[in-house]
């Protein structure tokens, strides 16, 4: 399996349009690594897209991923959906006559389709879809694997009830990918030591390399996402081989060069086998 970051940022991708603060005009200037788009993740040999933020179309262009099994959505909001036409622009024949559309199965746990009814015109927009054979929809229930290219996934359902993660299975081997939202999680016990962990880094209410607050205690941000400090603490309990942090905003004032520094001191203070997560970024996983 080959674990493929396709874009590494969150709500707010550096650079920000119209900022000129230090962080987005080096990302502006120099580009990846140091620029982030919206979040998402495929997920090569069971060939598995998780999530489509706007810039998804040149986020697979780039990596120059053809065959897509399936697409996963953790949960609705927009820097996680907004980029669904691509389903209209890969797979719809618009010329052709009689049309021989292409079709992509989205499979979304059951808080996400219910959201998906009500939520940013979704409902609306996959139905126009797939009236035209370029998606089709299945709700995936509690409890239940699928299978893609000798993998098998399920979902986990998060603290907040309306967004999930994925865990990605073969033999002894596991992947849990986290796209965003794990305030309040305590991961169970049966999935300390998986392979790989990719989860979102978390709000930097401190500035991780000099301790300095970026964020007022009373900031109401700091009551619907996790802090970088949560999330560390979320580490200790999931004991991965391997964790990359990944959902790195242009709000929370470090650049790639900061990570860079501070993924040397989690290694030499914590012993953990660890990465920031940058666009393009590609993880191996043994099988």
């Amino acid at each position: 399996m080959r674990v493929e970051i396709l874009g590494s940022g969150g709500a707010v991708t550096t650079p920000r349009p119209g900022c000129e603060c230090r962080i987005c005009a080096e990302a502006r200037e120099k580009g990846i690594p140091y620029s982030r788009s919206g979040p998402s993740v495929f997920v090569h040999g069971p060939d598995v897209l998780i999530d489509t933020p706007e810039e998804i179309k040149d986020q697979l262009n780039r990596a120059h991923i053809g065959h897509i099994a399936a697409v996963f959505y953790s949960h609705w909001h927009p820097d996680h959906t907004m980029g669904r036409r691509l389903f209209e622009t890969r797979n719809m024949d618009f010329r052709g006559w009689p049309r021989r559309s292409q079709c992509t199965d989205v499979y979304l746990p059951p808080k996400v389709a219910e959201d998906f009814q009500t939520r940013l015109g979704l409902k609306e927009h996959f139905e126009f879809m797939a009236r035209h054979d370029t998606v089709q929809l299945h709700v995936w229930p509690d409890g239940e694997w699928l299978h893609f290219g000798g993998w098998d996934v399920r979902h986990i359902a998060l603290a907040a009830d309306y967004v999930y993660a994925f865990l990605f299975q073969r033999d002894e081997t596991r992947v849990l990918i986290a796209m965003d939202e794990l305030i309040g999680w305590e991961p169970p016990g049966w999935l300390r030591g998986v392979d790989l962990a990719v989860i979102p880094a978390g709000i930097f209410e401190f500035n991780p390399l000099t301790c300095e607050r970026q964020f007022p205690a009373d900031h109401p941000v700091l009551k619907v996402e996790a802090t970088f400090l949560q999330t560390l603490d979320m580490v200790e309990a999931l004991a991965p081989r391997r964790v990359v942090l990944n959902h790195i905003e242009e709000p929370d004032g470090v650049t790639y060069d900061d990570l860079c520094e501070l993924e040397q001191r989690l290694r030499a203070e914590r012993g953990w086998d660890v990465r920031f997560a940058y666009d393009g970024m590609v993880i191996d996983v043994g099988t």
